[in-house]
């Protein structure tokens, strides 16, 4: 469970700083709450909210769970949620931005 919390924590650290960053900018950004879900774009106050939303749970989950940084499976754990949430997200958006550029 330890693992799988980690993951997760990770994987919300890293989803937080796009929405920050558009919301902080003012600028939109795809959102969970979109239409169509992922692909429309938000206002930068709601990409602030998902953000920081994003952003606390994490940081709960890190608190429920303190890692040492270092070589540890703990970290990898959360390595593991950035690296695979960001990846997918990188994607994702490269091809909205694209369709979108393209119509």
């Amino acid at each position: 469970m330890t693992y799988l919390a980690l993951f997760f924590a990770g994987a919300l650290l890293c989803n937080c700083v796009p929405h920050l960053a558009a919301g902080l900018q003012g600028c939109a950004f795809p959102t969970p709450f979109a239409k169509p879900r992922g692909v429309g774009n938000s206002s930068p106050f709601l990409n602030f909210l998902w953000g920081v939303f994003n952003l606390g749970v994490g940081i709960a989950l890190l608190s429920r769970y303190p890692v040492i940084v270092g070589l540890n499976l703990n970290c990898l754990a959360i390595a593991g949620g950035v690296l695979l949430l960001g990846s997918y997200l990188s994607l994702h958006f490269g091809k909205v931005r694209r369709e979108s550029a393209a119509s």
